[in-house]
């Protein structure tokens, strides 16, 4: 019923939005039509993805699901630096940080915690990555806006540069060390899963991958252009567009995977969606964003605003004491659904 749905989605979406763009269709109608369409469009590069995955073997499919994991927003985000929208991209960025942690983790623990009592994951994996996003977040984030304050603006992108070089060196050291030198040193008999069969053959998976991917990109410049006229129409600033609105499009297609692995007691899955997603962001798209601003003119730092800032590392350590002692819950993930309706309330409100 759900690949019937997405089927649909796309059929109707891609060429009403090829169409819309082309023939310059009214921006707030179009809107909602990209967001759909990017949606859709997402859940096939999920599926080939995990088609990949289980082909390739849990070494390079750990590695395809880092990189794609969040392709989608690393192509609008492109977009949107290409037409010097950096306030709508940091907010992107901050938006998918709390949503991993808040919002999918959150609707994770409450839903699996609605039909178990409690549910376990890997507690190693839940103190690694416990240490990783303090050091992304709490380290790489809040350094350049404090050293920020007495550089000017040339110095700060110089620091934000040479931050995102360690930043992208220390994820691809997390990734060898996970998947390569203590690949099993702290698995579980839990963490043991069945052999699967692959939805779709490698040459045709790759080739859904790539033709989503295009689709999304073209899908992906039609909908940046949409951002201003929507954000007049309906009096929303350019801080919520980013930080609800373009996270939980780039994020939807995962956000689901989270949430039905819950469901179905796959706690250790859920949370490595939901947190890998978080590390994938903070370690890896945001520093390569910062790179890739280098090619376009207007230039982008590695500085938050302070609101951003702060709901990032208030959410990061919410979810390092809930998590860290690999036990979880209905009432956690509440909690985390409430942190998370703040926060958005806040933003609407900025």
């Amino acid at each position: 019923m759900e690949r019937i749905f997405f089927f649909l989605l796309t059929v109707i979406g891609v060429p009403l939005s090829v169409a819309g763009s082309l023939l310059h269709w009214p921006a707030t109608p179009m809107f909602v039509v990209y967001c759909v369409t990017i949606i859709a469009l997402a859940s096939y590069m999920g599926r080939a993805t995990e088609s990949l995955a289980i082909v390739a073997g849990p070494r390079i499919g750990g590695l395809l699901n880092a990189t794609f994991g969040n392709a989608v927003e690393l192509i609008i985000s492109i977009f949107a630096l290409k037409a010097g929208l950096v306030g709508v991209v940091l907010a992107s960025l901050t938006g998918s940080v709390l949503g991993n942690l808040l919002l999918v983790a959150g609707l994770s623990f409450f839903v699996g915690g609605l039909k178990y009592k409690r549910q376990s994951f890997n507690v190693y994996d839940a103190r690694h990555n416990s240490g990783l996003l303090t050091f992304a977040i709490l380290v790489a984030f809040v350094i350049p806006e404090v050293f920020s304050m007495t550089m000017n603006e040339q110095k700060t992108l110089s620091l934000s540069v040479g931050i995102s070089v360690i930043m992208i060196a220390l994820y691809l050291a997390a990734l060898y060390f996970k998947l390569v030198t203590h690949r099993g040193v702290y698995q579980h008999k839990e963490d043991v899963e069945e052999h699967e069969e692959p939805e779709w053959s490698k040459g045709k998976a790759m080739l859904i991958l790539a033709l989503a991917t295009v689709a999304v990109a073209y899908v992906s410049e039609s909908l940046v252009h949409t951002f201003e006229v929507v954000a007049h129409s309906f009096g929303w600033s350019e801080l919520f567009i980013g930080v609800i609105i373009v996270a939980i499009v780039g994020n939807a297609a995962e956000h689901a995977s989270a949430i039905i692995m819950a469901y179905k007691n796959k706690m250790n899955v859920a949370v490595e969606i939901a947190i890998g997603s978080t590390l994938q962001i903070a370690m890896f798209v945001a520093p390569v964003l910062v790179l890739i601003s280098l090619l376009f003119p207007t230039k982008m730092a590695l500085v938050f605003t302070l609101p951003e800032l702060v709901a990032m590392v208030t959410a990061v350590l919410l979810t390092i004491v809930l998590s860290n002692d690999g036990d979880t819950n209905w009432f956690e993930g509440a909690t985390l659904l409430g942190a998370y309706m703040i926060m958005g309330i806040g933003f609407y409100l900025l």
